[in-house]
């Protein structure tokens, strides 16, 4: 029998005597009970709090040890830096791409599930009603049937890759369900509780494809606004709001074709033989996704992608050895692409444990979560990058239906027709009628743009922009040809470039690069630099496909693709180096009309500019790459810096602020006041011209187009575009003083009346926003996804470019989505970074990891070697096979 416990907890009474009564004042009892309350309380917030945070941290995946996985036939190797970055390393490519598609599930899965989603029309599957319309327009345009006929063309080893990749995927969910794979699942089963994940297929990754194609699509919107605006404005205007490329101001990509005698012939037997050698229930219940808050079908379908806006575009240059340091050459790239959270990149390196004929692969650089291989980057021999080509690939046709047939060479012929299904969560199934015509399916009655087309038609004929005159009888429609929408060999490019060893082999994969059509630029370990122009490249017949055009008419067919062998090369040019910027690709002399959309060279022209300049003071390293990566300067202001040089406003303000503008370097620097006051009063200066009480306003997408098409109104004083009499203007400079004293007031409400504390990087700033639930107008959850704003420099047209939309904000859409500079002389040496980080999950610590790097233009060093990788290494993963 245990002693009674004596002491301060329990004093025993005197034997024989009661214990004295308890007595408790009503004050004590209300403040024991208040802190029972607040305990409670504190108790409940806790184990909510412990609950989100093991929701949100149950799906961060394992990046230590070892896991046994079925289906491996040996152990596989996942290297990880601080970063989060994985270097896979493997004996067969069967396991390569089979881990591949397992880390990819790790890091990305949800990326991975929506993505799919989008490129199949099932967005309504996941997020119910508000997403029909987004996919009556996906399925319409079929980018997953298409991707089916291009996995069923594979040769038998790609499809290899492909298929093990999916393996690795399905395998990473077979363990993992729901929540456990990330935390937007956890959330959308309050909105879908019924929605389970499928097992991936090679089609999924495939069809990634046909999206990115769509982002790169290039002129569709500047078609779509000639033939909207064609009732309203004649064709004298047209031409000034959409002027051709300025060849007598800025460069184009080949000024001159290398001769074909001194290109290394295409390897085509190389294709097939290097293919052939690498034989939450605490979280509001109300999160959903609702329609896009865009202005149009097509532009929700781009963000849906990460990619829309005014900027897309990428900058890529390639240096040869004779102009550098280290005498071996420097390739830099930065594709500008919609702002994306995460980035649509996915950082990976992928070797052979031996590299021989059975498995070939030793390269690192930049993927596509749900896509196997690499898409940008360098083996252990050469190295290449990607701008959009900028040609045109799309045309829209003014079809004339009766009924179930459609007119077609003075006859009537059967409409093509399938209808699909819409699965929608919580609500019911849509049926939907797809036309298609020999252009393709007819798109309007999807999006009010082309049904405002079809409405009051207005075609390309003969160089004039008209209605039809001859017509046949029946109801318009608009129908959309797109090379996209035809199968190709893309989906097995990819493998014959990541395999490419020589100039030749890289000339291969690129003939096989159909779509997106991109420029693609070379280097090598021996010296060699170059440049190919790739893809499935329209020949027109009598349109120039600037305009829809008339289907009935046969004359106005695509008559054939441009041969690959006519596409423009440049390898080892005499100037000692390549710049792309989504400028022109040749002169007027070259055979083919390409497109009038080119980006108008901006930014071509500053790079050549920079990289001139500093070659002429010494030889040139990767931080010069870096460096001109980094430029802010904005062309446009230093223009309006001359155009205001005599100009008053007659106000202390205005005027003040037009003396920063005058004493400016054109530097769109972050923290620049000048650089604030410039770019509004560039905007303001835009939308009185062509928008602001203007009974027809003019588009005013593309700023570079508006650059060319205002510095040539500034040359042109008595243009009636200066006179707009709903502001009280008449001439140019009273439009130039309207414009400094509007831009005035408006930096002064967005910012003060103190210059000191104006600032380009905070009007200027970027949110990363997550395409699904970062929308979803719930701060609770938008806060768990979404990160930002940070403030950045730059601008449109600008080398560092992150674009932003005239008339719609100075916010950041548009970025340099990743930037690397590659080092031929010791890979090593390299740098790379990327807009997010490697991580998919949100507060993971590679979520954002890499934003404040991206966000000040440093690039952190790129680990290849063996050596490299194992210094760089802080987590070691070795995927087994089960037992």
């Amino acid at each position: 029998m245990s002693k009674p416990r004596t002491g301060p907890l329990l004093t025993p009474h005197a034997a024989g005597s009661a214990a004295p009564p308890r007595r408790r004042s009503v004050g004590r009892i209300i403040g024991i009970s208040a802190f029972s309350l607040v305990a409670a309380i504190v108790v409940i917030a806790l184990i909510a709090a412990g609950f989100v945070v093991w929701t949100i941290q149950r799906s961060f995946p394992q990046l230590s040890g070892s896991i046994g996985v079925e289906g491996l036939g040996d152990d596989v190797t996942v290297q990880r830096d601080a970063l989060g970055i994985p270097t896979i390393t493997a004996s067969t490519t069967d396991d390569l791409f089979f881990a591949e598609g397992y880390v990819h599930a790790q890091d990305r899965f949800w990326e991975m599930d929506f993505r799919r989603h989008v490129t199949s029309g099932r967005l309504a599957e996941l997020f119910g009603e508000s997403q029909v319309p987004t996919d009556m327009f996906l399925r319409t345009l079929g980018w997953h049937e298409v991707a089916a006929e291009e996995v069923d063309a594979l040769d038998p080893t790609v499809r290899s890759y492909y298929d093990a990749y999916a393996h690795g995927v399905n395998a990473y969910l077979s363990e993992h369900r729901g929540a456990d794979v990330s935390l937007e699942y956890a959330v959308l089963g309050l909105q879908n509780a019924d929605y389970e994940i499928e097992p991936w297929t090679a089609v999924d990754s495939v069809a990634w494809l046909k999206a990115m194609a769509w982002d790169l699509r290039t002129n569709i919107e500047d078609e779509t606004d000639r033939a909207l605006i064609a009732p309203d404005f004649d064709p004298e205007q047209i031409d000034e709001l959409y002027p051709g490329y300025p060849f007598d101001q800025n460069p184009v990509i080949v000024p001159s074709i290398t001769p074909a005698d001194s290109v290394p012939p295409v390897a085509r037997a190389a294709v097939a033989s290097s293919a052939d050698a690498s034989s939450a229930d605490e979280l509001p219940a109300s999160a959903t996704v609702t329609s896009r808050r865009a202005d149009s079908v097509i532009e929700a379908v781009s963000e849906l992608i990460g990619g829309a806006g005014e900027g897309i575009g990428s900058n890529s240059w390639v240096v040869s050895g004779d102009l550098t340091e280290t005498g071996m050459p420097l390739l830099a790239n930065d594709p500008h692409l919609g702002a994306a959270m995460p980035s649509v990149w996915h950082q990976v390196g992928l070797k052979c444990r031996v590299k021989n004929a059975d498995c070939g692969f030793d390269l690192s650089g930049f993927s596509f979560s749900g896509v196997p291989g690499i898409v940008i980057g360098h083996n252990d021999r050469i190295a290449w990058g990607f701008t959009n080509l900028t040609t045109d690939v799309t045309d829209l046709y003014i079809e004339k239906v009766d009924g179930n047939s459609y007119w077609r060479d003075g006859a009537l012929v059967p409409l093509e027709r399938r209808s699909e299904t819409i699965r929608v969560a919580g609500g019911d199934d849509v049926e939907l009628d797809i036309r298609s015509t020999v252009h393709g399916p007819i798109v309007s009655g999807l999006t009010p743009e082309f049904d405002a087309i079809a409405a009051d038609p207005y075609v390309g004929t003969d160089g004039a922009i008209t209605a039809p005159a001859d017509a046949p009888a029946g109801e318009s429609a608009v129908s959309l040809e797109w090379t996209a929408l035809e199968p190709g060999p893309t989906a097995a490019s990819i493998f014959a470039l990541n395999l490419a060893q020589d100039f030749e082999g890289f000339r291969a994969a690129a003939e096989q690069f159909d779509v997106p059509a991109q420029n693609l630029i070379y280097a090598d370990v021996d010296g060699n630099i170059g440049y190919q122009s790739p893809g499935k490249l329209p020949v027109r017949g009598a349109g120039d496909g600037s305009m829809p055009q008339p289907g009935w008419d046969p004359a106005y067919d695509w008559q054939g693709y441009v041969p690959f062998e006519e596409l423009p090369v440049v390898y080892n040019p005499p100037a000692g180096y390549i710049v792309t910027a989504n400028n022109a690709i040749v002169d007027e002399d070259y055979p083919y009309a390409f497109t009038r959309d080119w980006d108008c060279g901006w930014r071509a022209a500053r790079i050549t500019d920079l990289l001139q300049r500093a070659a002429a003071g010494g030889p040139l390293t990767a931080e010069d790459m870096r460096d001109i990566q980094a430029d802010n300067e904005f062309f446009f202001g230093k223009r309006l810096a001359s155009a205001y040089a005599d100009i008053s406003v007659g106000e202390r303000g205005p005027d003040a602020a037009l003396d920063l503008l005058r004493s400016w370097d054109a530097q769109n620097d972050a923290d620049s006041d000048a650089a604030a006051y410039a770019n509004v009063l560039w905007d303001q200066l835009v939308t009185d011209l062509f928008v602001n009480g203007r009974a027809h306003p003019a588009p005013v997408a593309d700023q570079g187009r508006l650059f060319l098409v205002v510095d040539r109104l500034l040359d042109d004083p008595g243009s009636p575009w200066w006179t707009n009499d709903a502001l009280d203007v008449d001439g140019q400079e009273q439009m130039l003083v309207h414009a400094a004293r509007a831009a005035y007031d408006r930096i002064v409400t967005a910012q003060g009346d103190d210059p000191a504390r104006w600032n380009w990087g905070a009007l200027h700033a970027l949110e990363l926003r997550s395409g699904t639930f970062g929308s979803s107008g719930i701060p609770a959850i938008e806060m768990l996804f979404n990160r930002g704003p940070y403030a950045v420099g730059g601008g449109s047209s600008v080398a560092n470019a992150t674009g932003w939309t005239i008339g719609s904000g100075f916010q950041t859409v548009t970025v340099p989505s990743m930037r690397m500079v590659v080092d031929l002389s010791d890979f090593d040496a390299s740098g790379w970074n990327h807009l997010t980080g490697t991580s998919g999950h949100a507060y993971h610590p590679n979520y954002i990891d890499q934003t404040e790097a991206w966000q000040h233009v440093r690039l952190t060093p790129w680990a290849f070697s063996e050596s490299a990788v194992a210094a760089a290494t802080t987590d070691t993963l070795t995927l087994m096979p089960a037992r």
